[in-house]
């Protein structure tokens, strides 16, 4: 009689473990906190689950901590549920070493299961506004004019949008399924003049693009067969010209095309406005190319990789492979300010007839620079090793010894020393 009875209180408290845990994975509108214990049942229990990964010390994961909660609800009761949870990457380390934690706070977002890295915003409203994307229909379909206004202002600004008018479903299911996770898709059935004159196609069929966020768009009129057709969408998944900044470079590191750069003085100045209207003219004939501009007054380290600074004659052109060679174009190094259009297709005239001369990218590479990036512990020992060194210097010159930072401290010269020393991916606050 005594096994029976210890299955039966093993049973039972088996059942009792796994009710708790089940109430604690609730989709409640609250953010869950994950540990070793529940974080992977956790991953397997919900299709979609973005995941903070902070330290308690750090101050970028105090200032974000408010806004998962005050998003955490509202996404929470979409009609496909995304919860949100933390974890103490700095007390489960285990847990955040195996899922390649190096700074604080790092997101990750697991759907169904497979995590990627999450690199929207971080205010409430808008990072529901961009994981929505993430479970809404691949295709969404559109009957008016009113049903087109607000998908386009539902989608918000951080994915281009493709708009089929006239276009059937079918003809772009496929490649909205390949690139759910960086666009909207949708097609129109019915619309008046009105739309045709606001997003400027002249014929249908067609495939508009947009970037909200840049204020372009391109149309496509066909041929709709999947070559072409898949040409247009991943051409047009970046805008016709490209701002460098820490973020937006982060768009070109799968881009398989040459990346035309153009660094200009000031991109806020009047003349390299109008250069920017030629370059996309430009771009729109070259689609083969991406084409990109930096500014020297807004980002002098970059454009330094490039032996261009403010002595420099200005704005200069290169093509770069967006790792460590680019080319300049024997004659056509830099634009003079009368008549930049012909410069610029001289430009890619010699750099298609191959008038080039092969540099390479002062400093490191942007393929080493990526997989060079410090671990937060790294820099620990780092800073640790300095202040120690001062102290040790310090001795007998003042009576009261400095102390050693707190973890605020060092969160913030982690952070300033990753920022300092790089120029690309993943810019990482703590």
């Amino acid at each position: 009689m005594r096994l029976p009875m210890i299955i039966f209180l093993v049973l039972t408290i088996w059942k009792a473990g796994n009710g708790s845990r089940a109430n604690e994975l609730k989709a409640d509108g609250k953010v869950l906190e994950l540990d070793e214990s529940n974080f992977d049942s956790a991953i397997s229990s919900f299709d979609y689950i973005l995941v903070d990964f902070y330290a308690p010390w750090c101050g970028h994961c105090k200032r974000l901590s408010p806004q998962l909660d005050e998003a955490a609800p509202v996404l929470a009761g979409l009609n496909e549920p995304i919860v949100l949870a933390k974890v103490n990457a700095d007390k489960f380390t285990r847990l955040a070493s195996k899922h390649d934690i190096d700074g604080y706070p790092t997101l990750k977002f697991f759907v169904h299961g497979v995590p990627m890295e999450y690199n929207g915003p971080r205010k409430a409203d808008l990072l529901v506004q961009y994981l929505k994307k993430f479970v809404a229909p691949d295709v969404s379909i559109l009957s008016s004019d009113s049903a087109i206004n607000d998908f386009v202002e539902a989608a918000g600004t951080f994915f281009p949008i493709y708009i089929g008018f006239g276009l059937n479903k079918t003809v772009i299911s496929n490649l909205a399924f390949k690139y759910k996770k960086k666009a909207w898709f949708s097609v129109a059935k019915d619309f008046s003049d009105d739309a045709m004159v606001l997003y400027d196609f002249d014929k249908v069929p067609s495939l508009v693009a947009l970037h909200p966020s840049y204020k372009q768009q391109s149309v496509f009129y066909g041929p709709f067969e999947a070559s072409f057709l898949g040409d247009f969408v991943k051409q047009n998944l970046l805008p016709l010209v490209v701002p460098l900044n820490y973020e937006t470079l982060k768009l070109l590191k799968d881009e398989e095309r040459k990346i035309v750069l153009t660094i200009l003085n000031d991109e806020n100045e009047d003349q390299s406005q109008n250069l920017i209207k030629l370059l996309k003219a430009a771009a729109s004939a070259n689609p083969d190319l991406v084409f990109s501009y930096v500014g020297v007054e807004q980002w002098e380290d970059f454009a330094d990789k490039f032996e261009a600074n403010h002595k420099t004659k200005l704005p200069k052109m290169i093509v770069w492979n967006g790792n460590e060679e680019y080319f300049s174009v024997i004659g056509v190094e830099s634009l003079d300010a009368e008549d930049q259009g012909t410069q610029i297709s001289r430009f890619l005239d010699g750099y298609r007839e191959g008038k080039t001369e092969r540099k390479t990218v002062k400093g490191p590479s942007f393929m080493d620079f990526i997989h060079s990036l410090v671990g937060i512990r790294t820099v620990y020992i780092l800073v640790f090793i300095v202040a120690m060194m001062m102290l040790i210097q310090s001795i007998g010159k003042v009576d009261d010894m400095p102390r050693v930072g707190s973890q605020d401290a060092v969160d913030h010269a982690g952070s300033s020393e990753a920022e300092s020393s790089r120029y690309g991916l993943e810019k990482k606050e703590d």
